[in-house]
């Protein structure tokens, strides 16, 4: 039971509308009523600029580290400017940068012993064969340059 209004009028009685989807009458409306909304799609994801960038630079960090340094700066600049965080990027940043230094490590360590050996190896056969080419154990060897003795 509703109350009537304080001025003491009634409020106008509701009539529902004709079920063929015509106007009601007395209704200022000549157009049937709007279908149901279809299903929505999901918004997509928000951007992520540099993330895709990050991710190649992760990849390439295992094969090709200076590409992936300057990629993976790229993805961070990218990132930073749009305010948000790029894992990917500083993973490849760090995994390139320990790559290398342990590169240059083993390139030290193979220029300080492997080559004075073959240094050694190579002197010690001018030694015994003297200039020119010999066959040592089945193979054609090229003794050129050896020091006089």
């Amino acid at each position: 039971m509703t109350t009537p209004p304080p001025d003491g009028t009634q409020p106008p009685a509701y009539t529902p509308p004709p079920a063929d989807g015509a106007p009601a009458p007395g209704s200022p409306y000549s157009y049937a009523a709007a279908p149901p909304p279809a299903g929505q799609y999901a918004a997509p994801p928000a951007s992520q600029p540099g993330r895709a960038l990050g991710i190649t630079a992760f990849v390439l960090s295992f094969f090709a580290q200076p590409v992936a340094i300057v990629l993976a700066i790229i993805a961070l600049v990218q990132s930073k400017n749009a305010g948000r965080k790029n894992g990917f990027a500083v993973a490849a940043l760090i995994i390139s940068g320990v790559l290398i230094v342990i590169g240059i490590i083993v390139a030290v360590v193979i220029f300080t012993t492997v080559v004075p050996a073959v240094q050694d190896e190579f002197l010690r056969l001018c030694a015994e064969y003297g200039n020119g080419t010999h066959e040592i154990n089945g193979v054609d060897v090229n003794l050129e340059g050896c020091p006089a003795s």
